[in-house]
């Protein structure tokens, strides 16, 4: 086993790499459960259904023209493509990709320390993992 640091992550969104403004990033999938209990059953069935989930973005703030602040918030509402490697960029290494709906974008101001940054993602459709080439 071999342990792979957080650190090579890479984020894209809309095409444009924004992995030098994030320190975190979680990517959830997720099904529908349907309850298809019948009479006469001692304990609940289920049955899976459409596949779902969201991924989460943050970071530190930085007030550039290529900034979060400028490359996300305009995308609030829109669908746009997701690429996240986990273990960063290299031939054979993993990688997903997915049409995303940017639900949110939140800044946050503490008084004695860095303004940061998160975004919502509503992953939309299939999920493509695969290696990198």
């Amino acid at each position: 086993m071999t342990f792979v640091h957080g650190k090579s992550t890479y984020i894209s969104l809309n095409a444009i790499d924004i992995s030098a403004f994030c320190n975190t990033s979680t990517f959830t999938r997720s099904a529908d459960s349907h309850d298809v209990t019948t009479f006469g059953s001692n304990a609940h069935k289920f049955q899976g259904g459409l596949l779902d989930g969201t991924s989460e973005i943050g970071g530190i703030y930085d007030n550039t023209t290529s900034g979060p602040r400028d490359v996300i918030e305009p995308l609030i509402g829109t669908n746009v493509t997701y690429v996240r490697r986990v273990e960063g960029t290299g031939s054979g290494l993993p990688q997903d990709s997915v049409e995303v709906l940017v639900t949110d974008y939140v800044e946050t101001s503490p008084v004695a320390d860095m303004v940061t940054w998160t975004a919502t993602l509503q992953l939309s459709g299939d999920v493509t993992s695969t290696n990198q080439a």
